[in-house]
């Protein structure tokens, strides 16, 4: 479904990312890992064309794309979940689902009301504008817009950064729910143990590069690998 082949990307004279490769099949759940600043937003950015890449490969269904502009490569079918949401702030819950709405290749799967059936919250809250949600509802709000293109591939980019505890066990259970529903996703965030629990495969990123790749099975079991490259 998704294939980054020895990605190298840039801003300006700083090189990010130094041969980044990874792959995604139908129905997976995959986590990028590391610390910050070690180029796992700039992967995303790369595959989704904000930022262009200078070397290597991205080819979405066996296609590639890289270096092509960000709508025509989100119409092959991969939505994103953006790091800080940034979902509409004056347009209501309802206007920020029906903006992204798109029936993809999958005849329409989400819909306006599968998405209330995954995030009540978002049905009681549908006639408030976007800058009246707390964080959680907007990352409830950021991940139906991004369902509601009927994506192949959804992307997280800190999937819940900044949300409290409880808010955090709802997002973790909406993403176990999506993987039983034979969702593809990639997902960025720094709760391990969290996404061990349902992840399939896991990617290590240390200096713009796969430095570890594996199982939640062999991530569990390799705490030296936590230790040097995910600890703060």
């Amino acid at each position: 479904m998704l294939l980054v082949e020895d990605l190298q990307a840039a801003y300006g004279e700083s090189k990010v990312l130094f041969g980044m490769s990874l792959s995604i099949a139908r129905g997976e759940v995959v986590t990028l890992l590391g610390r910050n600043g070690m180029g796992k937003t700039t992967t995303v950015h790369a595959i989704f064309g904000l930022v262009k890449p200078t070397g290597g490969r991205v080819a979405v269904h066996g296609r590639d794309v890289a270096g092509q502009p960000p709508h025509r490569i989100a119409r092959m079918g991969l939505g994103l979940v953006p790091e800080g949401r940034m979902i509409f702030p004056n347009l209501t819950v309802t206007e920020n689902l029906l903006a992204t709405a798109h029936p993809g290749a999958r005849q329409g799967k989400w819909t306006l009301a599968r998405i209330h059936d995954l995030f009540p919250r978002l049905k009681e809250r549908a006639a408030n504008m976007g800058n009246q949600l707390s964080g959680g509802e907007q990352q409830m709000l950021a991940i139906g817009r991004a369902l509601m293109t009927n994506p192949d591939l959804m992307v997280l980019d800190e999937a819940t950064e900044g949300l409290a505890p409880l808010i955090r066990d709802q997002i973790w259970d909406c993403l176990a729910r999506l993987k039983a529903e034979g969702e593809a996703i990639l997902v960025i965030d720094k709760n391990v143990d969290a996404l061990t629990r349902f992840a399939d495969r896991h990617y290590v990123v240390e200096k713009g590069r796969v430095v570890w790749t594996g199982t939640s099975a062999d991530l569990k079991s390799s705490p030296e690998v936590k230790d040097r490259f995910l600890k703060v």
